[in-house]
């Protein structure tokens, strides 16, 4: 099967997992009411059993319906939306949604008011003015063609807007943002590539949870990817009960790296409606974070980060290191939490 009929056959539905150990098919059907669900063949062969990491991402839970603190849009991204689907926040780079639709509908997603929803259905007509918004505003170098998974999109019009893109005189970087090695790999084709090959301004950013993503498909994938010449990055979400321990996450960001992935982004889980019962504390994604610092290369440590509600943007957040300073010198804790001193 190529990978248009796997997602057809994809679980949409919660009488789909009738039978499965652990699925309760009435809570399933409540939650989904709300919030749709789609697990594909692929992903839910890799689902061992109730409550384990690849299950809490995919199957939904009666915790969707009861965080309702939260927001569907706390980071205002409406907000900061001057045409249907293209967020400009920060003065040199927008966020272009070209598909509302994912591989797999993650149960953490921070578009859940959108993805896989009517009302976040992208048209070509959406793409037209996202690309024309961007040809038009000068500041603009940096574009981040996001979804959904933009790479959900045929082939053929994924080459149309890269050309766009790629055409346009201050537009320096083009960054594709895709869950798709992870939850659909063989959506990464041949065919695929040599059109990704062609644009020379491509990086790629990758989402990758947990070390059980890591399969021989999903490695292909990369493989596949790297081939493009697009440098590759990760953005991984920080969530409780998929990777929310030193080891795990050591364990990914190894993965990541033999791969040739960079890791870029641990993101704090964002305050989403729908989403709060994957959120860790702060402390805990810090000393997730100190367990990596030291005990892995420095390429492999990405950037602990909070995205501020309102629009504020993303802020990194740090181990405390400094512990002292006067005039000659800092007094700093090592990651083996011995004490040193460093010369000014």
């Amino acid at each position: 099967m190529n990978w248009k009929e796997i997602l057809d056959k994809s679980v949409v539905s919660a009488e789909g997992l009738t039978g499965i150990p652990g699925a309760e098919v009435g809570e399933i059907s409540r939650v989904t009411g709300v919030y749709p669900m789609r697990i594909n063949p692929y992903w839910l062969k890799l689902m061992k059993k109730a409550g384990a990491p690849l299950w809490r991402q995919a199957v939904p839970c009666a915790d969707e319906l009861t965080d309702s603190p939260l927001l569907e849009d706390p980071l205002c991204e409406e907000k900061d939306s001057p045409v249907f689907g293209l967020t400009h926040r920060y003065p040199d780079r927008v966020i272009f949604l070209v598909s509302n639709r994912c591989a797999l509908y993650c149960r953490h997603c921070m578009r859940k008011r959108k993805v896989g929803k009517h009302a976040g259905t992208v048209t070509d007509a959406t793409i037209e003015a996202g690309l024309a918004y961007i040809e038009q505003s000068p500041a603009v170098r940096d574009v981040i063609v996001t979804g959904g998974d933009p790479l959900l999109v045929d082939d053929d019009k994924i080459e149309f807007i890269l050309k766009r893109l790629s055409a346009i005189p201050h537009v320096e970087m083009i960054r594709i943002h895709t869950r798709v090695p992870a939850t659909l790999p063989m959506r990464i084709t041949a065919e695929l590539c040599a059109v990704l090959s062609r644009c020379e301004k491509l990086w790629i950013n990758t989402h990758f949870n947990h070390p059980a993503e890591f399969t021989p498909e999903a490695e292909k994938a990369l493989r596949l990817l790297n081939r493009t010449g697009a440098p590759l990055g990760c953005q991984t979400v920080l969530l409780k009960g998929v990777n929310d321990s030193p080891a795990v996450m050591a364990e990914l960001m190894r993965k990541l790296t033999k791969n040739r992935v960079r890791p870029y982004y641990i993101h704090h889980g964002d305050a989403v409606k729908g989403t709060g019962h994957f959120r860790t504390s702060i402390e805990t994604g810090l000393a997730v974070v100190k367990g990596l610092r030291g005990h892995l290369s420095g390429l492999a440590v990405p950037a602990y980060v909070i995205d501020l509600p309102g629009g504020g943007g993303k802020v990194p957040l740090l181990p405390e290191s400094i512990l002292d300073q006067d005039a000659k010198s800092l007094t700093v804790k090592g990651y083996d939490g011995k004490t040193y001193t460093y010369p000014l």
